[in-house]
């Protein structure tokens, strides 16, 4: 947006509606960048940006928004870095933290999913320099404390200062505790001064102790003494301070060469981390409005539907259909004071300013922005004193400037046109601007009270009326946007409502002239006309809801009702395989007591038994069969007629059993023949059976088929529970499993042996590294169980 347009951003309150982006941010520098963001008018770096904002909401409805709370501003600090300085602890702290910010940012896909976005490029620039991180977060413990493991040489130094100490304060405590010398001291306490351990001493006896004086109370009754048998040890452990120092200064010199070596990515991911805040900002502010991405064009063509000003309190705005720029190009905007007039203009620029920000605007999905070169508003009470400008006056200062900037790629708000000074030559002004801009090529929304302003609308092409609407019996405005509609003069109508008398109104009306009057009757009759219309389409839309509502109803029964069915038809079969299966049972018991009668005796008394038998054998299945039948509803399969004559050893499937036999005899002239089914003998016709070629090949191949069907139907579960199992049973479930997923052709499966002891997951694992069928293993991460969780990769 060029900069002489800054005026317009501001009356339009951009401003304020960054403040709100600026809230959601973390980073101190994103709030910054936030504030200064300013509108782009390329068209594909606005959709580039809008896009970036929509894919952003998309991960935060998904995943929850990234942790940028780590973000610290070390620009300063990588110069210094750089130029050979060395960076204190808060400084090298800051670096640690930004670095472990971009480390957990980058894994912010790979731990939730890689979900294809435009911001997978962002993620994966940033380098997350892990050596660097743990380098400096060992060395150092606060801002007040470098660790002792920072360097074996601090280590060593730490131990003796630790040593030197305890020997002075044992030698201390041993001459406060002596009776002999207690006496000499104000306070059995060991205190310092100068960094030095003293004894307090009663300046009486400050002759009787031997050392050195390091300081005396204000009020001179205490002497400080250093005694001389702790002076060399206080001297060594000065000595050691200092080389303490020396060496917490190298060990900064050398973290901050390192941070110097690594300052070029550092800085890149510092920008990215900046710019991610600022973009995942963008998305939660849309979630803050219940905002949307817009579809953006650069015709010049604005719609926007159910529009919400972003900085009216949701629940008090009244949502706006507006368009410009399709079949119009200038929008005339009538109707009361307080009516929403100006609300109206101040969205349509608000709203274009902010979708060319790259945020979502509040409505509906669908509306549509076009990206403008500028956008231009001359909007409120423009009157300065100290200018000597009256409103008119400053009103066509900012509309001159305007003018003489504007060209086709612009849109123009212009509140109160012509206002200000005398109604019939502000209504010519401001009849002359629209259409110089129009000329221009400009689109321009203008609100009026003018009548004149309402008739050049009515007589132009390319301009529209509109009017917000006017309830006259609650004599308040219902801030709806009527396009097409004129604003209509409600004064007279707001007069008689609160009382004036008639005799009063009627007067006023004979000073109207009788051009006016016939006008707004037209006005009038539009707006009966409209208001039936309303009726007659809330009537509709009334019905088609209804309509609608019993589809709904219909299609939900109809739902029911095969539910219903589909239950039904389980529930037959199930009792069909259940009669079937007591049929099997029958058959499996006479078939024992056949073969039981074989063997007893071969008498022809036992002969005739074991016909009975087959004969009861064959009541059964066939009984069996019938039920079967019944209970599914399914039709007996039909002969299909023999393709040639039946020969001896021909195999044939028997029909009324489903069960295949081979010839035995060739039917006679009624077309029976025998046929071995089995252990049994039967005697069937030709109509009853049905010839099988190539049998044995078809049964091979119908196992091979069944056996690939049963593996691709089958429903693996992609993870084993093995908790509160032995490690020999669960050794054996895992091969079982492993087996099993192998053949499903599963990619990844979870182990789940809990956390425990760890006796369980040590076998599990030490099985897995040996296992044909897996390929790779690891511990689960965060959400997937950690410890207690073995993630495994299975072998293709």
């Amino acid at each position: 947006m060029k900069h002489y347009n800054e005026k317009s951003v501001h009356t339009l309150e951009l401003p304020r509606v960054l403040e709100q982006l600026a809230d959601h941010a973390v980073s101190a520098e994103a709030k910054r960048r936030a504030m200064e963001l300013r509108p782009e008018t390329n068209i594909d770096t606005v959709t580039r940006m809008q896009r970036e904002t929509t894919d952003a909401k998309r991960l935060i409805g998904m995943f929850g928004a990234p942790a940028f709370a780590g973000i610290r501003d070390v620009k300063g600090a990588l110069q210094r870095a750089d130029m050979g300085g060395t960076l204190n602890l808060r400084e090298l702290l800051d670096v640690a933290m930004l670095l472990n910010t971009a480390r957990r940012v980058r894994g912010y896909l790979d731990e939730n999913g890689r979900v294809e976005t435009c911001l997978h490029d962002r993620f994966d620039s940033l380098s997350a320099n892990k050596y660097l991180e743990e380098m400096i977060t060992t060395a150092i413990l606060s801002e007040d404390e470098v660790a002792d493991q920072a360097s074996s040489e601090l280590a060593d130094i730490r131990k003796k200062i630790r040593a030197s100490n305890a020997k002075i304060r044992e030698v201390l405590q041993h001459m406060i505790s002596s009776p002999s010398q207690s006496k000499y001291l104000q306070e059995a306490i060991i205190t310092q001064r100068g960094g030095r351990y003293v004894v307090p001493v009663k300046s009486e006896y400050k002759n009787d102790v031997g050392g050195m004086v390091h300081d005396v109370s204000a009020t001179g009754a205490t002497v400080f003494i250093e005694p001389a048998s702790v002076v060399k040890i206080n001297n060594d452990l000065r000595e050691l301070a200092g080389k303490e120092e020396r060496e917490i200064e190298r060990i900064l010199a050398t973290l901050s060469a390192e941070v110097s070596t690594y300052s070029e990515s550092i800085g890149l991911d510092y920008d990215i981390l900046v710019a991610l805040d600022l973009l995942f900002a963008k998305a939660k502010l849309s979630y803050a409005q219940n905002a949307d991405a817009p579809v953006l064009n650069e015709k010049g063509e604005v719609l926007l539907k159910e529009a919400r000003h972003p900085l009216l309190a949701s629940q008090k705005t009244v949502p706006i259909s507006v368009r410009l720029g399709r079949d119009f190009d200038t929008l005339v905007i009538t109707g009361p004071n307080t009516g929403g007039k100006t609300v109206t203009l101040k969205t349509i620029g608000l709203l274009t300013l902010m979708a060319e920000c790259g945020l979502h605007i509040p409505a509906q999905s669908g509306s549509e922005i076009s990206v403008f070169e500028t956008v231009y508003a001359d909007i409120g009470d423009e009157q300065s004193i100290e200018q000597s400008l009256s409103t008119f006056s400053s009103h066509m200062v900012n509309i001159v400037e305007i003018l003489e900037t504007a060209d086709d790629r612009s849109l123009i708000l212009f509140d109160e046109l012509g206002a200000g000074t005398d109604p019939v030559e502000g209504a010519a002004i401001a009849v002359a601007i629209i259409r110089y801009a129009m000329a221009l090529g400009a689109r321009l929304a203008v609100t009026t009270h003018y009548t004149e302003l309402k008739s050049f609308a009515l007589t132009t092409n390319r301009v529209e009326n509109a009017s917000c609407e006017f309830d006259v019996e609650t004599l308040q405005p219902t801030y709806k946007l009527l396009i097409g509609v004129p604003g209509k003069s409600n004064a007279f109508a707001i007069a008689h409502r609160l009382g004036l008398s008639d005799h009063i109104i009627d007067t006023a009306r004979d000073l109207v002239d009788s051009e006016n009057q016939q006008f707004d009757k037209i006005l009038q009759k539009l707006e009966e006309k409209r208001t039936a219309l309303e009726a007659e389409l809330s009537a509709a839309e009334a019905l088609k809801r209804e309509n609608e509502e019993l589809n709904r109803k219909a299609r939900e029964y109809d739902e029911r009702l095969e539910r219903d069915r589909a239950r039904a038809q389980e529930r037959v079969r199930e009792e069909a395989e259940e009669m079937l299966k007591e049929a099997r049972r029958a058959a499996d018991k006479i078939f024992d007591e056949i073969d039981a009668l074989r063997k007893a005796q071969k008498k022809k008394d036992d002969i005739q038994r074991i016909n009975e038998a087959r004969a009861s054998l064959r009541g059964a299945l066939n009984e069996g069969e019938r039920k079967l039948g019944s209970g599914k509803g399914a039709k007996r399969a039909k002969a299909e007629p023999l393709k040639r004559p039946l020969q001896i050893g021909d195999t044939v499937e028997l029909l009324a059993f489903g069960t295949q036999g081979t010839v035995l005899t060739l039917p006679d002239a009624d077309g029976n023949l025998r046929v071995q089914a089995g252990v049994l003998k039967v005697t069937t016709k030709v109509s009853e059976i049905r010839l099988i070629e190539n049998a044995e090949n078809r049964s091979a191949q119908k196992i091979v088929e069944r056996s690939r069907a049963a593996l691709r139907n089958q429903q693996m579960s992609n993870e084993l529970d093995l908790r509160g199992m032995a490690s020999d049973e669960a050794i054996m479930e895992l091969d079982r499993y492993l087996d099993q997923v192998f053949l499903a052709k599963l990619s990844t499966v979870r182990i789940i042996h809990g956390k425990g002891t760890g006796v369980l997951r040590a076998a599990v694992q030490s099985h897995l590294r040996k296992h044909p069928h897996v390929k790779s293993f690891r511990i689960g991460t965060f959400g997937e169980g950690e410890n207690g969780v073995t993630v495994v990769e299975i072998r293709q």
